[in-house]
């Protein structure tokens, strides 16, 4: 029920970005400026990519090369979200780039969950040690002890436990299929309900090796 709670408020948070959609009559001049383009982002995000919404990902120091290519993959539709398509669908190709980057240079806040040891016992093992009786690896062998992630594999450090929620539950039913070699698929599949929000709700309070 949850996860279907989120999906109809992605929708309808979908349903108030269309007056972001028209082009503005300066982008009829030729490729707006950066600054332009991340107004379109910051509804959602923040305009420093520090999102308070949480249905929507934090940006701030996500690597830049997986940022890119996450906006690759919504313009070319290999990763489905009516909303993200229809923004990305906005920017040229050459835009990505440098919106990746941006946003990567940008200092990420602190956790977006409260820390307690015993609530959050069960997906600090997940995470750590995976889940034995199903083969579920432990995301800190792909993530990193504090899920601040590779090019490969995306920062996860504080981000919000109802979009890893969401992210988890589409890998699982193949709604969300452009982890290469299917490994999040693989993984989110062998996980039940209760151990992806545990492991969302634990990922929501890490910070970084060096804020400890």
């Amino acid at each position: 029920m949850r996860y279907k709670r989120t999906v109809v408020a992605s929708f309808r948070l979908g349903t108030t970005l269309c007056a972001l959609l028209a082009p503005s009559a300066s982008w009829a001049q030729g490729v707006p400026p950066l600054a332009e383009r991340l107004q379109l982002c910051a509804t959602c995000h923040n305009p420093d990519g520090n999102s308070t919404i949480p249905d929507n990902p934090r940006l701030a120091g996500q690597d830049a090369a997986y940022l890119a290519r996450q906006l690759a993959d919504f313009k070319n539709g290999s990763r489905p979200s009516p909303v993200m398509a229809g923004i990305v669908g906005l920017l040229a190709d050459e835009e990505l780039k440098p919106l990746a980057e941006f946003f990567s240079e940008q200092a990420p806040a602190g956790p977006t969950g409260a820390a307690d040891d015993a609530a959050q016992a069960p997906g600090r093992q997940i995470f750590d040690e995976g889940i034995l009786g199903s083969a579920v690896p432990a995301c800190s062998g792909c993530h990193n002890d504090d899920g601040s992630g590779t090019e490969k594999y995306p920062r996860i450090t504080g981000q919000h436990a109802r979009y890893v929620v969401q992210q988890l539950m589409n890998f699982r039913s193949g709604v969300r299929a452009n982890d290469g070699r299917a490994v999040m698929q693989a993984v989110a599949k062998r996980m039940n309900e209760q151990e992806i929000q545990a492991v969302a709700e634990y990922v929501a309070t890490l910070k970084e090796e060096e804020e400890q």
